[in-house]
């Protein structure tokens, strides 16, 4: 780390998993970074679930990882258990997921943050200087100014931030954490608008108190993949995770306690997710079910202190303690730390470019749970490419731009600046109409192009990557060889020599049912990824025809998102638009045709109007 300074390239105002990707990537690609953190201890914490990845999320880690980030290759050290998610699914929706030691995760990303440049400076930012449209500083609560060309706001909860358990509330940005104060009031001094969201976590129980004998044991993998392609030699521990059930008894309880739910009743004044509702939520919108799957999950390696998955609630402590010794495992379990409910400021999305940088203010970037997300790997991505445009912009290079076709990270930035954020957005396969293309196994093949462009990896791992798409294109030609039935394992049969690809479109025929020396095979790359690159080429084969049909898509899309639309456009002046279109349109601000086309309320009619008035 280097040594205090005044002035910076880049400053990053907090240290979650945005603000980590953040500064280390605009560090690795040159630029003196500050981190502004008000706890030095607390940078990379893993203030939730202990897991990294899962439906989508686990692609996206990956895609973090081809981009230049650090999560995969962090999970990949710190990992407890890894499983693939959907493995009963399609390959498309293949999502790798990994109980993580929290703690393990914290300490190997401040290690790789001691080896880079990058300083800390444990500080609250209090307020933000602009001038003239463009950032100029940061002020700390010390009166300290700190000058910068970028600045990467990644504020988390911390905003205003306010915890609820029952009638209790604790001014706060995490439990135990002090809450961040004066940056929204000074954002909206120069014109931007926040809004209130809330989220919630479980509780945290003792170890000891557990009757795990009336639990059911949840192994990972056997023989899992890794997020990252820089991991060569895996041999991940397989500790257990463990699974229990709330029953008739325990909603009887929670629905007795409703009354005392600030986050059920809305007395929090933010939205809260509706695709990780409350204990609460989940009683009372699906009252015919009976029970609820609950998991517990260790914090860190031999953890006295047990995550319950499941449970997320703002419930009193008391009547917490009575709906969980309610559960047979439970009966006699102390609570270490309540579950609680927390509201903070976030900004909606539709102030930011694709870029992430603010539409009004050169230089100022917002990403995370300031942008209205929800999860480490939404913040984890966000920050990645905030710290990827900062430098551009500093630069006056040509910024990254993730187009939704190429990533999941890129149908998340969509849907965040062309779509009303009104609850904690996370992402989910179903928001991905290109999912078939987005998969886990073949991201390097999908991002490779832009990461070579924008120089975002070390030449030792993008080597390798370079290695796996030429690989991967030798065998597909390779497959399109004759092959006879000697060529194939026994239970297949074919009376004369048949392309190998037209036998591999068979549903019951599998790529490791060929007995075909391709030169994936004989390649001195490491196992898994041998074994990645054939289970790719094999759904690249058999989706062909699914494939062919997404690409026709992209290309008609790809027509309106390069009809550029200028941001000085006054829509309201356009013949044609209806007045929603004009006022959604005027609000959101879209950089092009096909995002506009995603805007809620903007019709077809409004779009082809919209067409032929940028093409005068």
């Amino acid at each position: 780390m280097s040594i205090r300074k005044k002035t910076y390239e880049v400053v990053v105002v907090g240290g979650g998993h945005s603000g980590v990707e953040a500064a280390l990537i605009s560090n690795f690609l040159g630029a003196s970074v500050a981190i502004v953190t008000m706890d030095k201890n607390a940078i990379a914490r893993m203030s939730c679930n202990p897991a990294i990845g899962g439906l989508a999320k686990g692609q996206m880690v990956r895609e973090i990882d081809v981009l230049g980030g650090v999560m995969a290759e962090t999970a990949d050290l710190s990992g407890l258990q890894f499983k693939t998610l959907n493995k009963s699914k399609g390959r498309a929706v293949w999502s790798p997921r990994a109980q993580v030691d929290k703690r393990l995760y914290e300490k190997n990303i401040y290690n790789k943050l001691s080896l880079s440049s990058v300083s800390i400076i444990q500080e609250e930012a209090v307020s933000v200087n602009i001038k003239h449209n463009k950032v100029k500083s940061v002020f700390l609560r010390s009166g300290e100014e700190i000058k910068c060309s970028a600045l990467i706001i990644t504020a988390g909860t911390f905003l205003s931030g306010i915890i609820h358990i029952g009638e209790r509330k604790i001014l706060a940005g995490r439990m135990g954490e002090q809450r961040s104060e004066g940056i929204t009031e000074s954002l909206v001094s120069y014109g931007f608008f926040s809004g209130r969201l809330k989220t919630g976590t479980p509780p945290r129980l003792d170890r000891g108190s557990i009757d795990w004998k009336k639990t059911s044991v949840s192994m990972g993998d056997r023989n899992p993949t890794p997020f990252s392609y820089a991991t060569k030699t895996f041999n991940p521990p397989n500790h257990p995770c463990h699974i229990i059930y709330s029953n008739s008894q325990t909603h009887e309880i929670i629905k007795n306690n409703l009354h005392l739910s600030p986050m059920f009743l809305g007395d929090i004044g933010g939205k809260g997710p509706r695709y990780c509702p409350s204990i609460e939520d989940k009683i009372d919108r699906f009252k015919e079910r009976d029970s609820h799957l609950l998991h517990l999950e260790p914090e860190w390696k031999n953890s006295d202190q047990i995550y319950l998955n499941g449970f997320s609630t703002s419930l009193p402590e008391k009547a917490q303690q009575e709906a969980l010794r309610s559960i047979p495992a439970l009966r006699n379990t102390s609570i270490l730390r309540p579950g609680y409910a927390i509201e903070y400021d976030f900004f909606p999305p539709s102030q930011v470019k694709s870029t992430l940088e603010t539409k009004e203010v050169s230089g100022l970037f917002f990403a995370g749970q300031m942008n209205g997300t929800s999860g480490y790997e939404e913040a984890a991505a966000q920050g990645l490419v905030c710290g990827i445009n900062a430098v551009k912009t500093i630069r006056g290079e040509d910024p990254l731009i993730l187009s939704r076709d190429s990533s999941y990270i890129g149908v998340m930035i969509d849907d965040l600046i062309t779509k009303d954020t009104l609850e904690p957005y996370r992402m989910f396969t179903s928001r991905a109409e290109y999912r078939l293309i987005l998969r886990f196994s073949n991201t390097f093949e999908r991002l490779l192009k832009q990461t070579k462009q924008h120089s975002l990896l070390p030449d030792k791992k993008l080597a390798t990557l370079e290695k796996a798409l030429e690989l991967k294109t030798e065998a597909r030609k390779e497959l399109n060889k004759s092959i006879t039935h000697t060529d194939i394992l026994k239970g297949f049969k074919i009376n004369q020599k048949t392309p190998a690809v037209k036998i591999l479109k068979r549903p019951e025929v599998s790529i490791f049912d060929l007995q075909l020396k391709t030169s994936i095979k004989k390649t001195t790359l490491v196992d898994w990824l041998k074994k990645d690159l054939l289970y790719d080429l094999e759904s690249d084969i058999k989706y062909e025809g699914y494939i062919k049909r997404h690409h026709k898509e992209i290309q008609r899309a790809i027509k309106n998102e390069n009809q550029k639309i200028p941001q000085k456009t006054v829509f309201s002046t356009i013949p044609g638009l209806s007045k929603e279109a004009m006022e959604k349109l005027q609000h959101i601000k879209p950089e092009n045709l096909g995002q506009a086309s995603r805007i809620s309320g903007v019709s077809p009619a409004d779009i082809s109007s919209l067409s032929i008035h940028l093409s005068k």
